[in-house]
């Protein structure tokens, strides 16, 4: 445990989605020159007072492939108490996707800004229309990818000066453990390659998404993450006119119907009053704002109404103050997200809120870094 006569101190990771450049799986898929700021900029309302749509301010529609935003972006996360990056990993077999940003934060070093990966393991499917049983990409796991996938990480990533480490193990995070057929033959074969390869072990973390409220020792990890929203967290807003039987309000109803609409505000009281288990970590876990209606039009969209930068902040200060690190190393919070837009999940400056929940979060982690 963390010495209690000593400043606690925390690294805030922000998670990272690096897509917003073209490239030709989504030229095929979803049309020539297709980025996520296409689905963003058909944001509208659907109920009342939702915020949509959520438009980019002082970085603009930027396109990753431009490393004078990479730097910017860093800039920004630096300055507003932000230790680093969470980039999401896309991996198939052997084939990275949507991989050139990342490519060159590796090969130019720039920016000088700590960062790890999330594998994001799961299929890639028409779940922005709906069509969520479409596979585009499917996941195929085996002990020879399972080999393969970590040679390449200690080689070419792992190695970086700036990759982030507890207890001088790289950080790995897995966003859906359960989907592989054996996780722990897996860890099994990752671990026994990275000390082959010199390192001193990894440090594996999952996050509570699909498997909210497993353990560590579930998947042969180290630690769990909290992944906020989750719709087990709060309860689902009806709306109270329908029952009137007014043509009018019936039609909006529909909206609740195709769509889960939750209070931002029930979302912060639970995890502000959550208590964390005391036998292993759980990285605690905040959210700016959620709604990824534009991704779902077509229903299955979740909406969390009436967030703030000062109920945000009240949020990330709450837990802060609240949790405990199990080591001075074990110190991360994370954030979800940097600049998911099309989630309407973002810390970068928008047209409505502009710079505030930056500012926010830099009032909140001062104290802690």
């Amino acid at each position: 445990m963390m010495n209690t006569n000593q400043q606690k101190r925390l690294r805030a990771l922000a998670l990272y989605l690096p897509q917003y450049h073209p490239i030709p799986e989504n030229d095929e898929w979803w049309g020539k020159g297709f980025t996520e700021w296409r689905n963003v900029v058909k944001g509208k309302p659907i109920v009342k007072g939702q915020y949509q749509p959520h438009l980019p301010a002082d970085l603009g529609f930027y396109d990753l492939r431009i490393p004078e935003v990479r730097e910017q972006q860093a800039q920004l996360a630096r300055n507003n108490g932000i230790y680093g990056f969470c980039y999401y990993h896309y991996w198939f077999n052997g084939k990275r996707i949507i991989e050139r940003p990342f490519n060159e934060v590796l090969t130019t070093g720039k920016p000088d800004f700590p960062f790890c990966l999330c594998w994001a393991n799961e299929n890639w499917t028409r779940n922005w229309d709906g069509k969520e049983k479409k596979v585009l990409m499917q996941q195929e796991y085996s002990e020879k990818d399972d080999l393969m996938h970590i040679q390449y990480l200690c080689r070419e990533v792992f190695s970086d000066k700036r990759y982030i480490t507890i207890d001088g193990k790289p950080v790995f995070i897995i966003y859906r453990p359960s989907s592989f057929p054996d996780i722990k033959k897996t860890t099994l074969i990752w671990r026994a390659e990275a000390e082959r390869l010199g390192y001193k072990g990894l440090y594996l973390i999952f996050f509570w998404g699909f498997d909210y409220g497993r353990k560590p020792e579930d998947f042969s990890m180290d630690a769990a993450a909290m992944f906020t929203p989750h719709p087990r967290m709060v309860k689902r807003k009806k709306n109270t006119f329908f029952y009137r039987g007014l043509n009018k309000l019936n039609l909006k109803f529909t909206n609740y119907q195709k769509h889960s609409v939750y209070d931002f505000k029930h979302l912060v009281d639970y995890c502000i009053n959550m208590e964390y288990p005391k036998n292993h970590t759980l990285f605690p876990c905040v959210t700016p704002m959620w709604d990824n209606y534009v991704r779902r039009q077509n229903g299955g969209a979740m909406i969390y109404k009436g967030s703030t930068p000062a109920l945000y902040k009240k949020w990330l200060s709450a837990i802060c103050n609240k949790w405990e690190p199990k080591s001075e190393d074990e110190n991360l919070i994370f954030i979800n997200a940097w600049n998911e837009w099309a989630e309407g999940n973002h810390l970068e400056p928008c047209e409505k809120w502009k710079s505030a929940y930056l500012d926010a979060t830099k009032e909140a982690l001062s104290p802690f870094s």
